[in-house]
């Protein structure tokens, strides 16, 4: 009785270990990355601390870039075939790609140093609003055009251009239905999810992802690194024990701070500082926390320094201008002992130097130099 028992149970097992392979084949090979037909998988690109894409590359020079929105583009090399059999999810780009439609502000500065601008045919932003300074030259010179925001593209350029890949930022899961008109127009929608990565230079190693369009993933490659030694510099010092808020006043003078998960709080952490706020907005997905002007007093007054972020009332140009929009500010430990700073406003538009801004915000707490003049996304406040 024993062993016709023990032949059933191995022959059970056996079973269930094939359904098992076939299960985890159907959808991944053995390196974890998706199975395509007709094509072989070759490797995949190695990633840091970004969790929102992936790119796995297949023989041929093939590359399969996924999102964590579970969208796929595939990206054919110039003289190769599009594969057949793809899935009906997999939006297929032909390099070269050219005639890009931008909307995604933050990723102009990954084209830009990439020396990839010339794939970018239309823009999301006007020639006014560009802080990237090959951008707005390029703009000026007729060399990439205004074709509308995110909510209100015009279909009449965007189709005169011959678009066929746009990418925008999560703003335009807001309109679904212009996502909707542009894909019936032809286009292949690309949504950057990089302001979702948790860590500052996830968010830069995006820039790998944008060079498999353009092929520069070496290029990519050297200057994510260039900036994550800045970073891995700083991770040997000390704490300098010194606290920073960061925060704008908002119109109708409600106080706008950055949450204490948020990207940017993590970079004041990193550069050696403590950002201000323990436990802020820990319940959201929201990088910032709208609150009066007493509960900001209340925990930023005795901050070391407080940075005033510039990107969406201006730039601050002297204390008078602060005070001007709250008294209140002239009790601020940081206003009477001088340690207070502006953003400029490039640093949310140039995403391919958060190592550099973090070198910068720990010049800012190290140095007692009142004459900083080196400094390019941060100025001192007089």
């Amino acid at each position: 009785m024993k062993k016709p028992l023990l032949l059933i149970l191995t022959i059970v097992i056996s079973l269930l270990a094939g359904c098992s392979t076939m299960n985890s084949n159907t959808d991944k090979s053995i390196n974890n990355a998706p199975v395509l037909e007709n094509l072989t998988y070759d490797h995949s690109m190695e990633l840091k601390y970004a969790n929102n894409f992936s790119v796995d590359y297949y023989v041929g020079g093939y590359a399969l870039i996924s999102l964590s929105n579970e969208s796929r583009f595939l990206v054919v090399p110039e003289d190769m075939k599009v594969p057949e059999g793809l899935g009906d999810d997999i939006s297929v780009l032909q390099q070269p790609i050219s005639n890009i439609y931008l909307v995604a502000s933050a990723t102009m500065s990954h084209f830009v140093a990439l020396d990839a601008l010339e794939a970018i045919r239309l823009s999301g932003t006007d020639a006014d609003n560009w802080y990237i300074e090959k951008a707005a030259e390029a703009m000026k010179a007729g060399n990439i055009l205004y074709a509308g925001k995110y909510s209100a593209p015009d279909y009449e350029l965007i189709l005169n251009e011959k678009c066929n890949l746009t990418i925008q930022s999560e703003m335009i899961n807001h309109s679904p239905e212009i996502i909707e008109k542009l894909e019936e127009l032809g286009l292949t929608v690309l949504i950057d999810e990089s302001s979702y990565e948790s860590h500052p230079l996830g968010r830069m190693e995006w820039i790998k992802l944008y060079s498999v369009l353009v092929d520069k993933e070496v290029v990519a490659e050297k200057l994510f690194n260039e900036q994550a030694v800045v970073i891995d510099k700083l991770s040997h010092s000390k704490n300098t024990g010194k606290t920073v808020a960061f925060f704008y006043v908002t119109s109708n003078g409600s106080i706008s701070a950055r949450n204490t998960n948020d990207y940017v709080a993590k970079m004041i952490n990193m550069a050696g500082g403590n950002y201000i706020f323990d436990n802020l907005g820990m319940d959201t997905v929201r990088s910032t926390t709208t609150m009066p002007m007493e509960d900001f007093y209340a925990t930023a007054k005795n901050a070391d320094y407080i940075i005033y972020n510039s990107s969406i009332t201006g730039t601050m140009e002297s204390i008078d201008q602060l005070l001007e929009l709250n008294e209140l500010f002239a009790d601020f430990k940081a206003v009477q002992d001088g340690n207070v700073w502006c953003t400029n406003q490039n640093l949310y538009q140039e995403t391919n130097e958060l190592g550099s801004m973090v070198g910068e915000i720990n010049t800012i707490i190290t140095t007692r130099d009142t004459t900083l003049t080196e400094l390019k996304h941060f100025y001192k406040v007089q």
